[in-house]
């Protein structure tokens, strides 16, 4: 395997931002200016920063030209399966998304856990941003375990304010090289939830063929966030089918193993059909 911050840094050149623990009163102030730009109406304490970088869980920055240009940040955490880190918040700053930082943030803060022994790490996402779906299953290799509905009740930042905030629960298995897991899609998988045009109400098959449900796929809007403010019951329609579609799939064993950028669908498989 290749070394974690080799790996990390490399992501990072590619990315064109140099990597930086955020340990500092002034870089906790800086780090709430990503916030804030990212989904406003939020900020974390100050405090809080300076404790989770003195207790070692250090956020880790991005910058180019001396600049904060985005954030990772998280802590150790203990659930059934023992130690893992809990991913809470990654972000860029606007001009600087869709670029490889949020990638190689990511990689740091593996590396950081590796460092301390961890070795798995766990976080949430809003089932229907397909961009974040690529990076957390795509390019990581993150497995989809679990799902809520209104994991976090009402929100009230710019990005969450007025929707439900459903959210997966994945797992990374941080010994295992970065990148996706999945084999060939069969031809005849199964389609749970299909975006089928503009306009059109999504319609979830909830009781899937057991002769064709051990791979099957669920499609979401490729950018929901522009057809929720177009059209707000549309965007309710697929908040409902999507979460009704993930509780299908959970609730038969499945994980979310693949994410596909085409046709916009995540695979849910049986998680030992994943490769490795």
């Amino acid at each position: 395997m290749t070394d974690a911050w080799v790996a990390a840094r490399d992501a990072a050149r590619v990315a064109g931002v140099e990597l930086r623990p955020l340990t500092s009163v002034d870089d906790a102030e800086r780090l709430n200016d990503v916030i804030v730009e990212t989904w406003g109406g939020q900020r974390l304490d100050r405090e809080v920063i300076r404790a989770l970088a003195t207790s070692g869980n250090v956020p880790w920055g991005a910058f180019a030209d001396g600049e904060l240009v985005g954030i990772v940040l998280g802590w150790a955490g203990v659930d059934d399966g023992g130690l893992h880190v809990h991913s809470h918040m990654l972000a860029a700053r606007p001009g600087r998304r869709h670029a490889g930082v949020g990638y190689a943030l990511k990689l740091a803060q593996r590396a950081q856990a590796l460092d301390q022994g961890i070795t798995v790490m766990r976080w949430t996402f809003d089932p229907l941003v397909a961009r974040n779906a690529w990076l957390n299953l795509g390019k990581l290799g993150a497995l989809v375990d679990g799902f809520a509905r209104a994991f976090y009740g009402d929100m009230a930042d710019a990005i969450n304010v007025g929707e439900r905030s459903d959210r997966f629960t994945v797992a990374w298995d941080l010994e295992r090289e970065p990148g996706p897991r999945r084999g060939p899609v069969p031809v005849d998988a199964w389609v749970v939830l299909r975006a089928e045009g503009a306009g059109t109400i999504p319609h979830p098959i909830l009781d899937l063929d057991p002769l064709h449900g051990d791979v099957v796929l669920l499609e979401i809007p490729r950018e929901y966030h522009d057809l929720r403010v177009a059209d707000p019951e549309l965007g309710r329609a697929w908040r409902d089918a999507t979460a009704d579609a993930a509780e299908a799939c959970l609730g038969r064993g499945l994980a979310g193993v693949a994410f596909l950028r085409e046709p916009s669908a995540y695979v849910f498989a049986r998680s030992d059909r994943a490769s490795s």
